[in-house]
């Protein structure tokens, strides 16, 4: 018997964690090599599931209802709680950024690459502004079936592009970008922001949680092994930054569906980090949780400030990074069984990650 809550759970992180992420990874494998690329994907996967798994305990030991914000509070302090909020809102800024860059390049090469891509990225905007309205029962509609698409696509991708891939494309190796994934494989697997509404999603079935996490982190990192085996191995470096339109429009259609349901739930997310944990009205929400991002979107389009893979490294870096460590120092002051050493490694590997993403 198919256990609906359990996959909406599990398809939620999964359809938090799979956005605009994945169209960036081909794109950086490709320059550090494909099988560099994959040790990172696999070992920098396992950390974010453990650290996934540890803010899931979190919350099922705390009483009430919290976002992030909510539980650094309450366990670090109000510095605790400003230094998440900057996390947790560059993170998700930076990524709502690139989603709408990224969304606006995408409906414009498949629609019509006359009208400007910035076009295309407002209307998009808005479309999803006004599924925000809906709240949760949209967001499970939405990311079930949305994830379940994303997943149809991209094993489709690989089956029918199988055939074409040259195994000299996935052996090439560049040393001196050794380290060039990091940043943008910390933000293809960022779904921290979501775990806290997991527990909500779940609810009644909490002792399925743990499964549903587990799932819900591998799910992205396997999908995000084949897309890149079949992008690398057809293209080699002849792939855009938002890799997608390095195959055409029927494939285009891959970005659009991720886009979409990563947006929605990181919306949602930031919507309800305001309401719950700072109290804010439904004006103020809407001004920090939908303006801002076009707002930012439109500067961005009209000065050129940045490009789609620096939005990614940068954003996952430093969101990752500062968030994760303050999982873990959350997850001490809880009195989780979580040892000494493994904080100080993990939390070295965070710094570190943010110290390279900024000085390459």
């Amino acid at each position: 018997m198919v256990n609906k809550k359990f996959w909406a759970t599990t398809f939620t992180l999964t359809g938090t964690i799979v956005g605009a992420g994945i169209l960036g990874l081909p794109y950086i494998f490709a320059k550090s090599g494909f099988l560099i690329g994959l040790l990172w994907l696999l070992a920098i996967g396992t950390i974010m599931t453990f650290v996934n798994l540890t803010l899931g305990e979190i919350t099922l030991r705390t009483k009430g209802r919290h976002q992030l914000t909510g539980y650094a509070e309450k366990y670090l302090g109000k510095w605790g709680k400003r230094l998440m909020l900057i996390a947790v809102i560059f993170g998700i800024y930076s990524a709502l950024l690139a989603y709408l860059i990224g969304e606006g390049q995408s409906l414009s090469r498949l629609i019509s690459p006359n009208i400007s891509p910035a076009i295309f990225g407002i209307v998009f905007w808005l479309i999803l502004t006004l599924l925000l309205r809906q709240g949760l029962r949209g967001l499970k509609k939405i990311e079930t079936w949305g994830v379940i698409s994303v997943i149809t696509i991209v094993i489709g991708i690989f089956i029918r592009f199988a055939p074409q891939i040259n195994p000299t494309n996935l052996t090439q190796i560049s040393p001196t970008n050794f380290a060039t994934p990091i940043g943008i494989i910390m933000f293809a697997l960022l779904g921290f922001v979501a775990i806290p509404e997991l527990k909500q999603e779940i609810k009644g079935q909490e002792h399925l949680l743990k499964k549903a996490i587990i799932f819900g982190s591998i799910i992205p990192i396997f999908l995000y092994a084949i897309f890149t085996l079949t992008f690398v191995g057809v293209l080699g470096n002849s792939i855009t930054e938002v890799a997608t339109l390095s195959f055409g429009p029927i494939i285009t259609i891959l970005g659009i569906f991720t886009m979409f349901t990563a947006y929605f739930a990181l919306s949602y997310t930031l919507n309800d980090t305001f309401r719950q944990d700072f109290k804010t009205t439904k004006t103020t929400n809407f001004i920090l949780t939908s303006i801002i991002p076009l707002v930012l979107y439109v500067l961005t389009e009209y000065f050129q400030i940045i490009s789609f893979t620096s939005i990614l490294g940068i954003g996952g870096a430093i969101s990752a990074g500062i968030t994760g460590i303050l999982i873990l120092l959350i997850a001490k002051k809880a009195k989780l069984s979580i040892n000494t050493p493994i904080l100080i490694t993990l939390s070295i590997f965070f710094i570190a990650s943010i110290i390279l993403e900024l000085i390459k």
